[in-house]
């Protein structure tokens, strides 16, 4: 995989950019401006990643993701990680027919659903999983495989299906390794 370099990460001209931030050459990145990328954080090859976007430091977006900020926004807090081809959307058509449907129709003829949506910290969402406007995952939630979030989560639990339930609670061990793994970086950084 090929990374972007420093100075092209610049030219992009992105609202804020950390340090140490890796983007493949292969994704594409619409509206930079609005965008914000943490410490550490990388992106991978086949991303569409647009809008009002935020995300956090220590975040990964596997190969074929969509983040579709729109102008709500989509927000990813720090140690989050999609896996391959996670689609989250902050904003979408009404399909009842009640309404036209398409970006090429203005909006006075459709109900656009327009919400943010947040992803807390250390949440992880599984290969294929779609998130839906509005929707609110709690610290520590991890998203199964090809699940469906259509309704905000509670902390620390697991989540799989269609839509996604609750089926258990996710261990809490990982922060002890979280504070252990920022001790140990603020050491180096502090030696250096």
């Amino acid at each position: 995989m090929a990374y972007l370099t420093a100075s092209e990460l610049v030219q992009k001209g992105f609202k804020s950019l950390g340090k140490n931030v890796k983007i493949s050459d292969k994704a594409s990145i619409y509206d930079t401006e609005q965008i914000e990328i943490g410490d550490n954080s990388r992106i991978d090859d086949f991303c569409v990643i647009s809008g009002r976007v935020q995300i956090g430091s220590f975040c990964h977006i596997a190969p074929m993701c969509l983040v579709a900020g729109g102008q709500e926004g989509i927000y990813l807090d720090d140690f989050c990680g999609l896996a391959y081809g996670v689609k989250i959307f902050s904003q979408s058509d009404d399909y009842s027919g009640a309404t036209m449907v398409s970006p090429l129709v203005p909006s006075e003829y459709k109900n656009e659903s327009k919400k943010r949506v947040v992803l807390n910290r250390q949440v992880v969402v599984g290969a294929g999983s779609i998130i839906f406007p509005g929707v609110n995952i709690a610290e520590g939630c991890s998203i199964g495989a090809m699940t469906l979030v259509n309704k905000s989560t509670t902390a620390w639990g697991i989540y799989v299906g269609n839509p996604a339930k609750r089926v258990k609670e996710r261990k809490k061990d990982l922060l002890v390794l979280e504070k252990e793994f920022l001790e140990t970086l603020n050491t180096k950084v502090t030696q250096s």
